[in-house]
């Protein structure tokens, strides 16, 4: 069946408007606190509010029975009431911290939710050329305040328009929400949630997220250290971003396949990127090779991990949550700190590193289908 046209514009707009959010908090924020007089400790530790935020709460939502319209409701407000916040907190420390802790547990409840109702609306193949407009609002925010932003609080103007962009459109899409759509067979409405059954695959996700700390963290100083200049790190990472929407308009062939399948590709070719930046670090050619595989490593990955978790969990609202948690909630954290670890001791062994543990990762999925088909 067609879905209807206006969950398809109202989609496209949500994920632009949260990840031209998400943009502005990433790449713009941490200036703005360090201008008001933060130090770089003080700003590390705001930034791991958010992350473990979406760690923690899949565990109290699993404990309650699962996450509900009134508490996707409740974060669309909690995230810009919190973006509001931010203003009135930032000459405390203490009290701005506490509205990060807010902040990054409402966003991480509204994302995982507004996936389940994507996947319900719209097929898996046509998933990603709605979720592509995400991509498309972090470039274009980090274009445009790049070019704009004159004084720190203008991007939190930004951040609270964007919120109430992200609330707007988000209320909205609840008209479009089936709920879990649980077949309806007795022994698949009282499957309970259990994250054991399948521990093999959480650990896959859980360490090629921890493998790009080193990424997401250093790649602009590694690659400048090596003699690339500022200007062509920022083209590198425009480049990869460019293929992240390349693959998520064109991908929706691949996701009729083994979704599995498709899970251990982009996690081998993630362990190819690693080594490339590790055994070519001042090589552009090589820099520009690898960032094209974030076609695969983060759009394919992303878009085939959360059907495949859609399709392997009867509490989908749930399981989402907690991909999102153990993914870039634990495993961005930890791989942040593990990065930054590994930079100071050596930094020319970062990448290799990171490669052994996305090396691992492909280790855990094979294990994972290992383990699934025994169990068929």
């Amino acid at each position: 069946m067609k879905p209807p046209a206006s969950a398809l514009w109202l989609l496209s707009l949500f994920y632009f408007a949260y990840f031209a959010l998400v943009g502005v908090y990433i790449i713009f924020l941490p200036k703005m606190l360090v201008q008001s007089g933060y130090s770089a400790a003080q700003v590390g530790v705001i930034f791991a509010a958010s992350p473990l935020m979406r760690f923690a709460l899949p565990f109290w939502f699993q404990r309650i029975g699962g996450v509900h319209r009134r508490h996707y409701l409740g974060a669309l407000i909690a995230a810009f009431g919190a973006s509001l916040l931010f203003f009135a907190t930032l000459e405390s420390f203490t009290a701005f911290f506490a509205a990060n802790l807010l902040y990054g547990a409402a966003m991480g409840i509204i994302l995982p939710y507004v996936d389940t109702i994507a996947l319900q609306v719209i097929s898996r193949e046509r998933y990603g050329r709605v979720r592509l407009w995400g991509s498309i609002g972090f470039m274009a925010i980090a274009l445009w305040l790049g070019q704009v932003l004159r004084t720190p609080l203008q991007s939190l103007v930004y951040l609270a328009l964007l919120a109430l962009l992200t609330l707007v459109t988000g209320w909205y899409l609840t008209r479009y929400d089936r709920g879990e759509m649980v077949p309806q067979t007795a022994d698949k409405v009282q499957e309970p949630f259990s994250l054991r059954r399948y521990w093999a695959f959480w650990l896959s996700a859980f360490l090629l997220q921890v493998s790009f700390g080193g990424f997401y963290n250093f790649f602009t100083i590694y690659e400048t250290a090596h003699g690339i200049s500022l200007e062509m790190t920022s083209w590198l990472w425009s480049f990869g971003v460019l293929c992240e929407i390349a693959m998520l308009y064109w991908q929706g062939p691949l996701l009729r396949r083994d979704l599995l399948g498709l899970i251990e590709l982009a996690v081998a070719t993630t362990v190819l990127r690693w080594a490339i930046l590790w055994l070519w670090p001042d090589s552009l050619p090589a820099a520009f090779a690898a960032q094209s595989l974030h076609a695969f490593n983060f759009a394919l990955y992303y878009t085939a991990a959360i059907a495949y978790v859609y399709d392997l969990y009867t509490q989908k609202k749930l399981a989402q949550q907690f991909f999102l948690g153990i993914t870039f909630g634990l495993g961005g954290s930890v791989g942040a700190v593990l990065a930054g670890w590994v930079y100071e001791k050596d930094p020319s062994s970062l990448f290799l590193f990171e490669a052994i543990i996305a090396l691992a990762a492909w280790g855990a999925i094979r294990l994972h289908r290992y383990r699934k088909a025994r169990h068929a």
